[in-house]
């Protein structure tokens, strides 16, 4: 999908049925699965470089460890489909951008022999990234002190983000935020009961009360996933990886993402995100609409997580434990926050912020 065909922004109607459509096909497809000797011909043709080649998990594009015979760790990303041009022009650039920012750990993608950022070679679409080392978040002792660095770090991101021009933001993303309203399409595939009822309650208090506001809201280049699989816990700081569903949205949506997926304890109104929300507004204060929605965009999130992966999962089966390792988290969530209503949720993110002043 080239871009220019859909542009989405908080004054025009960014919820077209056709961007719908488009965004679901890319996640029907299967991931990529050609030969890993092409990956080795593509490291030496556009890099000049060769090491031990390892493919790792991908829901969409391949992703392959690269280990060079010097100690570096990179990343080679590659796709053969056609809208993966706009989607590494977009993540290449939004990583180079954001790459020294002071208060995040970021990869360093690394120019082909030719100078450019990504390449294409008969087809093949790609970029080389350098490799972070530590553990992702969802491996981590979450103390308050992680989870109040790692939403600070979160914040810094968005800071670093705002100024960017990228190309590309329109593309395609099935977890855009305007997306949200058209996937009760897939609530067939939920299982009946409490969850259930909950996703519907979620997605109607979206429609009903959110969504007429966000128009209002903040909007800039978002990372859109910074989920605690996509946040990584190293020596040098909190760091960022996978911007494949980058684009441009509501600022705070980065915020009700991460959160989203912290909400696991019932003894605190927020599910224990409140260290990370106020991590987050200590380097980037919210706004009083931010502030205010941000409860229902995260029960939202979480419902689109669980909307989105119960879909899939039906599509793949095979793949079904990798496609759903994030929904337990989020039904969790997701009930945990069903007590709260906007005035109440409002309550407790304030709350939440005024601890960590």
């Amino acid at each position: 999908m080239r871009r220019g065909q859909f542009e989405l922004d908080a004054r025009d109607d960014f919820a077209t049925e056709a961007y719908f459509r488009a965004a679901s096909a890319v996640l029907a497809m299967r991931a990529e699965s050609f030969a890993a000797d092409r990956s080795d011909a593509l490291l030496l043709r556009h890099y000049g470089l060769t090491g031990t080649l390892e493919t790792l998990s991908s829901e969409v594009e391949r992703t392959v460890a690269v280990d060079l015979s010097d100690g570096r760790r990179l990343i080679l990303k590659t796709s053969t489909r056609p809208e993966a041009q706009d989607s590494f022009a977009f993540q290449a650039q939004a990583i180079a951008g954001v790459w020294g920012t002071a208060g995040i750990v970021a990869p360093e993608v690394l120019p082909t022999l030719s100078g450019s950022l990504t390449f294409e070679d008969q087809g093949v679409f790609g970029y080389l990234q350098t490799r972070l080392e530590g553990a992702a978040l969802h491996q981590a002792k979450l103390t308050p002190d992680l989870l109040f660095r790692s939403g600070s770090a979160l914040a810094r991101l968005d800071l670093a983000l705002a100024p960017l021009s990228l190309p590309a933001t329109d593309r395609p993303i099935l977890w855009h935020i305007g997306c949200w309203p058209r996937l009760m399409e897939y609530a067939r595939h939920l299982p009946p009961g409490q969850i259930a009822t909950q996703v519907v309650d979620a997605m109607r208090d979206y429609v009903e009360t959110i969504e007429p506001q966000i128009r209002a809201l903040t909007w800039q280049v978002t990372h859109n996933d910074p989920s605690p699989f996509n946040m990584i816990v190293t020596d040098r700081g909190m760091g960022l990886i996978d911007f494949g569903d980058g684009c441009h949205s509501p600022r705070i949506q980065d915020l009700a993402v991460a959160a989203s997926h912290m909400v696991t304890d019932p003894a605190f109104p927020l599910g224990g995100a409140e260290h990370l929300i106020a991590g987050y507004a200590s380097a980037l204060p919210l706004s009083a609409p931010e502030a205010r929605l941000l409860v229902g965009l995260m029960r939202a999130r979480q419902s689109a997580l669980i909307l989105i992966n119960y879909w899939r999962a039906h599509l793949f089966p095979a793949e079904a434990q990798y496609i759903k390792k994030n929904v337990a988290r989020a039904e969790r969530g997701l009930a945990i926050l069903a007590a709260l209503n906007t005035a109440s949720g409002e309550a407790a993110v304030r709350a939440a912020l005024a601890q960590g002043s």
